[in-house]
């Protein structure tokens, strides 16, 4: 089940003006057709395009193979789960997979010393294809990856983590979350899966900074 939960604006590249995009609490099958019928044969077009470049669609790609519909099936299951998606234009513009059970535990210390603290994990944020530039020439809006942080901050809110969150980061995403976003780059998991993803986090004086503004 989806819901309408709010507005945001999002920039249009070839115009920067700021157009209105419709925020949802859950992904539906709308959302889920969108990725299927428009996402996925953009994706693959690129994969073709660079593998008669002579280049390695793996390096570029990272989250390609990632199926939303899998995702979906099974985080609409677990209780600790939360899905959003941003549409603008009829178009899926971003998903995203949040986690707030209660494994997910701060690494950084707080401002008063504490770890262990309680916070929304962002398992899988993923913007359409047409806004990214190893798509496109011209991406067609920007801020869905930025929206969708404030979003896990504001549901880490809620949940009482004080907005603080976590993630892994794949590599061509990493200058995003430590720059555009400000989290904290904790450096390589050992621990994460079968690859050293780098681990970020932010606390709850950045979470504040970047909602007020601090970051966009």
């Amino acid at each position: 089940m989806s819901s309408l939960i709010g507005t945001v604006k999002l920039r249009e590249t070839a115009t920067n003006a700021a157009v209105v995009a419709e925020v949802y609490d859950g992904v539906d099958q709308s959302h889920l057709a969108n990725w299927q019928t428009k996402w996925k044969p953009i994706i693959e077009a690129t994969r073709v395009r660079l593998q008669q470049q002579g280049m390695d669609p793996n390096a570029l790609l990272q989250s390609a193979h990632w199926e939303w519909d899998k995702k979906a099936a099974h985080f609409q299951q677990l209780l600790a789960y939360r899905m959003f998606a941003i549409v603008c234009n009829g178009d899926t513009q971003g998903l995203m997979a949040v986690a707030t059970d209660p494994r997910h535990r701060t690494r950084l210390a707080d401002d008063q010393g504490r770890t262990g603290l309680g916070l929304a994990y962002v398992d899988y944020l993923e913007s359409a294809p047409w806004n990214r530039p190893e798509h496109v020439a011209q991406p067609r809006f920007r801020g869905v990856g930025s929206i969708l942080i404030a979003i896990a901050i504001e549901l880490s809110a809620d949940e009482s983590f004080k907005g603080r969150i976590g993630l892994h980061s794949l590599p061509q995403s990493e200058d995003f979350y430590r720059t555009t976003i400000g989290m904290t780059d904790l450096g390589p998991d050992n621990n994460y899966a079968n690859f050293p993803l780098r681990y970020f986090e932010m606390t709850e004086i950045a979470a504040r900074s970047f909602i007020q503004g601090g970051k966009k």
